[in-house]
């Protein structure tokens, strides 16, 4: 054998050695991966293994969802040329007011369909940003309103909204083409086709929900989010409570390859720790209404370095959440329409998906029946029993003839989403015999008859530092 045949032979051994110890590697990760944890059993005895009431009947069906009025709209929204929150508010043809009438008409249509239920109000207002010159701008929101039949929970209001304005490459340019089909004329149709599903599902007799809905396309989104910054206010001043808000901004398209795919569910986590703001707690309630197969959850505030409606909310401690496509194509976002190196920039309604579309729609409303139709969440809920061998859940709730009672849930702290560990019929104080404070995250959810959840609420756990060394007395 000549010296050339022994480097190769040497240089196959390597390789093969290599690829050994690759394969070693990598069979070792995906068994330890499989391998059972070796912790000890939380109870010691059998877990409590409670009956869990089926979820509420009557759900929306994807045959429901309306594509082709949702395209009608956005071809309307698309045919006013701009939308710029600095455009004409007057003129019918060209300009966001142009979008605001065709948004009215249908929010209208789908009132009168509803046997009155649906009431639809233009809220009118002035607003402020650097985007705006630092000048007072007159701004216009549509709202369709349906209102709860519960005294109780009628001024708990789901929200679920787009925003109506678009946006060329500069910002600041009115008279420059903005058709904003994705951005976000397609989240304005979700908005409003869960408009029409939810009440015409009332005025079919199939049940009314017992708090109030609010179907919202705001402005002024792109000037800084100015109408969803006024919505909040407005719905403190209308004495409501918000038990979630839903914002749907850039959920039009989905051109990767394997689609259909999820869309995404973001969520930010506050000032707290463990995961579990308002918010979170919104997005994992709807992550199991509508499903692992069609959500995926995304543990941050929004896209990074963007923002969006949800945004206020959010920041005001509330439940809010922003659904967004699986993958943005950024050529067909805040871009002036043009062709640069062959590339066809523009928010055209040619790369729309509407079968994805209809689904974030489906989901969207489905999410609000449930919540809509589901007891107040309990309140002071609170964790003790730490130095014991017990776990001991607390809360208190209103009396609701309409509830079942109420499920403690649990997860591993590195969990991203509940368990139910036990259901309570009543408010008060559960021991949970052999569990660990320390092991687990524990929260409770009201649950309806009818199988309706609230959002969870999260125990609040005894803050007790350890003792620190004392500073020296001067």
């Amino acid at each position: 054998m000549g010296i050339g045949s022994s480097r190769t032979c040497s240089f196959v051994l390597k390789l093969l050695t290599g690829a050994v110890a690759a394969f070693v590697l990598t069979a070792t990760a995906a068994f330890a991966q499989r391998a059972v944890p070796r912790d000890p059993a939380e109870p010691g005895q059998a877990k409590p293994q409670p009956k869990l009431l089926a979820r509420p009947v009557g759900d929306v069906a994807r045959a429901a969802v309306d594509e082709k009025s949702m395209r009608t709209l956005i071809g309307k929204l698309v045919a006013c040329g701009t939308r710029l929150t600095l455009s004409s508010w007057t003129d019918p043809k060209r300009g966001i007011g142009c979008g605001q009438d065709a948004l009215a008409a249908r929010l209208n249509e789908i009132a009168k369909d509803s046997g009155g239920q649906l009431q639809v109000v233009v809220d009118k207002f002035e607003s402020t940003s650097e985007r705006t010159s630092g000048k007072p701008m007159p701004l216009e929101n549509v709202y369709a309103i349906l209102p709860g039949r519960d005294p109780k929970l009628a001024k708990t209001i789901f929200i679920v909204s787009g925003h109506f304005d678009s946006r060329p490459s500069n910002v600041m340019d009115p008279e420059a083409d903005a058709p904003g089909a994705d951005d976000d004329a397609s989240g304005v149709a979700v908005s409003v086709e869960c408009s029409r599903l939810l009440s015409k599902a009332g005025a079919n007799g199939r049940g009314t929900y017992r708090a109030t809905i609010l179907f919202a396309a705001v402005s002024g989104e792109e000037q800084g989010l100015l109408g969803s910054s006024h919505l909040v206010d407005w719905v403190k001043q209308q004495g409501y409570t918000v038990g979630g808000m839903l914002d749907d901004d850039i959920v039009g398209a989905d051109t990767a390859a394997g689609a259909p795919h999820r869309v995404r569910l973001f969520s930010g986590n506050g000032e707290i720790d463990d995961a579990d703001s308002p918010s979170r707690e919104l997005a994992r309630a709807i992550e199991e209404i509508a499903g692992r197969a069609a959500i995926r959850m995304i543990f941050r505030v929004d896209r990074y370095g963007r923002g969006g409606d949800h945004y206020p909310f959010y920041k005001a401690g509330l439940p809010a959440v922003r659904f967004t496509e699986p993958l943005e194509d950024y050529s067909h976002q805040h871009q002036t329409p043009r062709t640069e190196n062959g590339i066809e920039y523009g928010d055209f309604e040619k790369y729309l998906n509407f079968t994805f579309m209809g689904a974030v729609a489906r989901d969207n409303a489905e999410a609000l029946r449930q919540l809509a139709l589901a007891p107040a969440p309990p309140a002071n809920a609170k964790l003790t029993g730490a130095v014991t061998p017990d776990a001991k859940v607390s809360w208190s709730a209103d009396e609701d003839p309409e509830r079942a009672g109420f499920e403690i849930l649990w997860r591993e702290t590195s969990e991203p989403r509940w368990q139910v560990y036990d259901f309570v019929a009543s408010p008060g104080e559960t021991i949970l015999k052999g569990v660990s404070t320390d092991n687990h995250f524990f929260a409770v959810r009201a649950v309806g008859k009818n199988g309706a959840r609230s959002i969870a609420v999260p125990t609040e756990m005894e803050r007790r530092p350890p003792p620190l060394p004392s500073a020296p007395k001067q």
